[in-house]
């Protein structure tokens, strides 16, 4: 909801002089004592908002341009690194913006060292492009962005993620040189993932789930068996969870769930139609709803209570969805041991009688 306009005499009553507010009113005075009540309850809806999780969200002209409207200053990204910010925003650049996007994440390097006529050059644009561009990440001009790269490949560098990023896996290459490919890429996915995400949401998410009756967990192929790797966990420790692939199954579940439930939606692109609508479904019956995505204007971001984010780093043979398994089971696990750590007593408890109960089928070691 934006902000109704305020003048200035208005600002200052509310920020520097309350006691104001306690003279006779007048007409005006009546007038100018609604527009502040009216601003602080805007305000309020502000802060209630962002303390039950929900991100605001910002409205899009009827009229939209291949430039994003939802833009934000570079200081508001300042805990997030450059690149990810353009991976996360890629899918919504269209035409001119997107084809500048890909080659900096192409090659970054090559970016960070490019004028930005050598950038416009090799992305197919021109100058005036480019600066759109760094408008839309939130940089006042070319010369911030290309620093926010060489400071994240700098960065990458020296910690040895760079190795081999970007590069296509070659059908004759070694088996070392793809294990290094990979563990670079899967270690900046980490890396990034971190910078994304709100560890406040993942608070609140564990202390839903640490409460609920019922958790039930959503996803589709790849998602589904990041799904049922948090059942697994959940179980462990008494949480009563379940994980649905059958969308029948699923949207049963979901309708019966009620106000203090949770139900937990996993889709890396956050498009899938039947993660969404089961989740929606959850939600209309009251459950708290919780989003695990790489996408945080995507449908189900947009339905969830709650997002945890992921970013992911593909590789030859490792498309996004695929690479952002490990991405989103380390969000999960830090869930995970969340909930364990506001359920001590009873986590422990679990873990001890599962473990006495499958101890007779281990094989017997050797006196």
């Amino acid at each position: 909801m934006a902000e109704p306009e305020m003048d200035g005499t208005a600002s200052t009553a509310v920020a520097d002089s309350p006691a104001r507010d306690q003279a006779a009113p007048t007409g005006s005075d009546q007038t100018m004592r609604d527009r502040l009540e009216q601003g602080l309850w805007v305000r309020g809806e502000s802060r209630n908002r962002a303390e039950n999780g929900r991100a605001e969200r910002v409205e899009r002209d009827a009229e939209r341009t291949d430039l994003p409207d939802h833009t934000r200053s570079a200081n508001e990204n300042s805990d997030q690194g450059v690149l990810v910010r353009v991976r996360t925003q890629l899918p919504e650049f269209t035409g001119a913006l997107q084809r500048v996007a890909e080659q900096v994440l192409t090659d970054p390097a090559g970016a960070s060292r490019a004028t930005i006529v050598e950038l416009a050059e090799r992305s197919g644009t021109s100058p005036a492009t480019v600066t759109r561009f760094c408008r839309a990440l939130g940089f006042d001009g070319y010369a911030d962005l290309r620093l926010g790269i060489a400071a994240e490949t700098g960065r990458a560098r020296s910690a040895g993620w760079t190795v081999d990023i970007g590069r296509e896996i070659q059908p004759n290459d070694p088996l070392e040189r793809v294990l290094g490919q990979i563990m670079a890429a899967d270690t900046r996915a980490m890396h990034d993932t971190a910078s994304l995400l709100d560890l406040a949401e993942v608070a609140r998410a564990a202390v839903a789930i640490a409460g609920a009756a019922r958790v039930n967990i959503f996803g589709a192929s790849g998602s589904a068996l990041v799904g049922e790797e948090m059942q697994f966990s959940l179980h462990r420790i008494g949480i009563p969870v379940w994980a649905w692939t059958d969308v029948h199954n699923g949207l049963a579940s979901a309708a019966l769930s009620r106000p203090g439930d949770v139900a937990l939606g996993i889709s890396h692109s956050g498009e899938t139609g039947e993660t969404i609508e089961l989740l929606a479904e959850a939600s209309s019956r009251g459950a708290t709803t919780i989003a695990l995505t790489s996408f945080p204007r995507s449908p189900l971001a947009e339905l969830a209570d709650i997002v945890l984010l992921t970013a992911t780093q593909a590789t030859t043979f490792r498309p996004d969805a695929l690479s952002a398994r490990h991405p989103q089971l380390v969000v999960l696990d830090l869930l995970y041991v969340a909930v364990a750590q506001r359920t001590h007593e009873r986590s422990h408890a679990a873990f001890q009688r599962t473990a006495q109960a499958v101890h007779g089928h281990k094989a017997a070691k050797d006196a």
